[in-house]
């Protein structure tokens, strides 16, 4: 092992500072006076915490009143295996559950896709019919508890619809289930498997769950738009506000032309957003989304209702942040993520687990990244007070820079027709692969220090603290022997004749709503893969997303 000389003390002893901008390349100054801080009216621009424009929170006492939901997504292997982690996140203090789906449920195939046999639970929980949504939540009283399904792509209406048949065996009124499906169909074309899920058929699928929840189901929220999963790729923590919103918008001028009033839908509907490593930046991005989207759902939509005009939002810290190298370094990373969540004021939190960039969480690290929440909560005096930064001269002069350039970027998205429009024209997926080919430039050029990767390095480790998450052998046939012996069960011609159904329902047109169809055939254990594969192919799409199989028709002939 090398050892220090006495000109390394000497660096380490006089380093200072070398970054004179944040993480996104807003330029700071040495010292924030009044004068930085652009004037403003109060009451127009900031308010008090519950006010109009939400600058400083959307409660007046924020934490005072209720902390934030702690959450720790969840999911790996069967749904017996999810549901005994889920229980003990119960134990340890969660006070809401979260669920991410496998890469197969992503897709929208089934565990017995011969392409999907080794991704079967492997990155999420396997999901393939109503017979897994059962083991998923044994013994979980769902009417009792706040759940969240982390999926967007198609497989987000077959879990709605898996849910609700859940529900019904269960004998629970769907009105009584609280939670939130993410729901974002557009981000997913670049944070997910886009061919899997076209832009048209994902925004129908999109606003049939807005328009369903609204009537059936008045304590789910219809959407949580993924700003976190945009801000991974690489982008900016202006381009995270841009993108969103202008996602956001998208969905409720499509929920609008359903049909449905903007005041009955919008109170429900949120959004899930990164904290990212730099501190500041970070509370000023979430404080200058709030402001942002209450003022475009009063001014562009012509909301009334204060709860149509308040930005809810979960937090996830920023995966993308941590790295493998030195891992417990991804402790004090997550740790101070955490705290802009709060201090920015968060509804939701989910910490990442250190081990993240190596496996999936165990127990150990999971429950670690826990106890960060709780202590945040419990120890550290920050929810004292609600938007304990407002009115810090550099925070306000972060948080107008960063609405500035954000309203310049969803200016560009409009001049490209909207959300759909950017996406399809290519120009959304040039904007994130520049972004990303310039974060990398600066990491490797040290603009940006990481400890660990390109700065104070070590020797690779042999052992990851703590364990790591190992899926046993053999997992995927397991998986997938499973589904085929749920085929081999269930009544065939109930499946059939559900299906047959389900068809006529997506060549109905496309504001037939196509959940009520998917709940009946989710009833007769038709799986994820045979009913995403109908509505497909109905509509002119390959039945499956990897060109593999045919629909069950067709095999048989």
């Amino acid at each position: 092992m090398s050892r220090a000389s006495g000109d390394d003390f000497e660096r380490a002893y006089r380093a200072a500072a070398i970054a004179a901008e944040t993480w996104s390349g807003l330029p700071c100054r040495e010292v924030y006076r009044p004068e930085d801080a652009v004037a403003r009216d109060y009451a127009r621009d900031l308010a008090d915490p519950g006010e109009f424009p939400y600058t400083r929170g959307i409660h007046p006492n924020m934490y005072r009143g209720r902390l934030w939901t702690k959450r720790e997504v969840c999911g790996f292997g069967s749904g017996r295996d999810t549901n005994e982690r889920m229980r003990y996140q119960l134990a340890q203090g969660v006070s809401g559950l979260s669920v991410i789906n496998d890469n197969n449920g992503s897709l929208g195939i089934d565990a017995d896709h011969p392409l999907g046999l080794h991704d079967a639970g492997v990155q999420g929980v396997s999901v393939s019919s109503l017979a897994d949504m059962e083991e998923l939540f044994a013994a979980i009283p769902i009417e009792k508890l706040s759940i969240a399904f982390d999926l967007s792509g198609l497989d987000a209406i077959a879990w709605m619809a898996l849910y609700n048949a859940l529900a019904e065996r269960r004998g629970i009124d769907k009105a009584a289930l609280r939670g939130t499906v993410q729901n974002d169909t557009l981000h997913f074309q670049f944070c997910g498997y886009g061919d899997s899920c076209p832009v048209d058929l994902g925004l129908r699928t999109s606003v049939d769950i807005i328009e369903y929840c609204t009537q059936h189901m008045p304590l789910w929220h219809t959407g949580n738009v993924n700003l976190y999963d945009f801000r991974e790729t690489g982008i900016d923590a202006a381009q995270e506000i841009a993108f969103g919103l202008a996602c956001a918008k998208e969905y409720t001028k499509r929920a609008i032309s359903r049909g449905l009033a903007v005041d009955a839908f919008a109170p429900r509907r949120s959004f899930y957003c990164s904290a990212h490593i730099d501190l500041f930046e970070e509370v000023a991005k979430l404080r200058a989304a709030r402001r942002m989207w209450a003022r475009i759902m009063r001014e562009e939509f012509g909301a009334r209702d204060p709860r149509s005009l308040q930005f809810r939002f979960g937090v996830h810290t920023a995966g993308a942040s941590l790295q493998a190298p030195q891992p417990l370094n991804n402790i004090v990373r997550v740790a101070y993520e955490a705290l802009a969540a709060v201090l920015a004021g968060a509804q939701s939190i989910h910490c990442c687990s250190y081990d993240e960039p190596i496996g999936l969480p165990t127990e150990v690290s999971q429950t670690l990244a826990l106890r960060t929440q709780q202590i945040l909560a419990s120890e550290t005096g920050v929810t004292r007070v609600a938007d304990p930064l407002g009115g810090s001269w550099y925070v306000e002069s972060l948080t107008d820079a960063l609405e500035t350039r954000a309203l310049e970027i969803m200016k560009e998205i409009t001049e490209h027709g909207g959300m759909a429009e950017a996406i399809r024209s290519g120009w959304v997926q040039a904007e994130i692969d520049r972004a990303l080919l310039q974060r990398e430039d600066e990491i490797a050029a040290g603009k940006k220090t990481i400890v660990g990767v390109n700065a104070y390095r070590q020797p690779q480790e042999e052992a990851t603290p703590g364990g790591l998450h190992v899926v046993p052998p053999g997992q995927g046939e397991r998986l997938a022997a499973a589904v085929k012996n749920l085929r081999a069960q269930r009544d065939g011609r109930a499946v059939a004749r559900a299906l047959a159904n389900l068809r006529e329902a997506a060549l109905a047109g496309p504001h037939h709503n196509l959940l009520p169809a998917l709940v009946q055939a989710a009833t007769t254990y038709a799986t994820i893969g045979e009913m995403l594969g109908t509505v497909r192919s109905a509509l002119g799409y390959p039945y499956d997303p990897l060109g593999v199989l045919q629909p069950a028709s067709e095999r048989a002939a």
